[in-house]
């Protein structure tokens, strides 16, 4: 996976590339679906939820320009996989998902994994993490039609927001850089297909 799909394709950071090879991911899905777990593609892990493609999970980790210190804030902690990858790259992991029952199931398996430098809760994403920000990075592992600005608001100048944007089949993955006096530069990536970013 690392070699061929990462690699092999514009992933170049090594932390990110070290994270991505020491994450086991076949812990992240159902055991029936492990044999494919390495594949680049996205699997279902139930309430309508994916885990995202290897190559999408290291792009958007490499994107937010990741730090040993960084705070980072991640919405939709879906399995826990991405948070995971953060986890290793970053200083601390403050990650929330609005299905009560896939947060408390990231929750457990992230604690059992021994994932010490996160923090997951149950919440509307839409609203970030008030009593947590600012934060350095944000990542988004679905899709809201606009850009959140709580989520613009809670970035420290400076950091790094990673999020797709758009309607179900016109989406757009979107850099939006927080820079001296809150201004802020937007970057289009690449054309992507996440599922719905939902509100309680």
């Amino acid at each position: 996976m690392v070699e061929h799909d990462l690699k092999g394709r514009d992933i170049s950071d090594p932390n990110v590339l070290e994270a991505m090879g020491r994450v086991p991911r076949q812990l992240f899905v159902e055991p029936s679906l492990r044999s494919k777990a390495y594949g680049d593609h996205p699997l279902p892990i139930g309430k309508g939820q994916t885990i995202s493609q290897p190559y999408i999970v290291a792009l958007m980790t490499e994107l937010a320009r990741p730090t040993p210190s960084a705070r980072a804030l991640e919405v939709g902690s879906g399995s826990g996989y991405q948070t995971a990858v953060l986890s290793r790259v970053v200083g601390h992991v403050f990650s929330v998902e609005i299905n009560e029952d896939l947060s408390r199931q990231a929750a457990e398996r992230l604690a059992r994994l021994g994932y010490a430098n996160v923090t997951l809760a149950h919440a509307d994403g839409h609203a970030g993490w008030v009593s947590e920000a600012p934060f350095d990075i944000v990542v988004v592992t679905a899709a809201p039609v606009d850009v959140p600005q709580a989520l613009v608001d809670q970035l420290a100048e400076g950091g790094r927001l990673v999020i797709p944007v758009g309607s179900l089949y016109a989406q757009d993955l979107l850099v939006i850089e927080k820079e001296a006096g809150g201004r802020t530069r937007t970057d289009t990536v690449a054309p992507v297909v996440f599922v719905p970013m939902v509100r309680e």
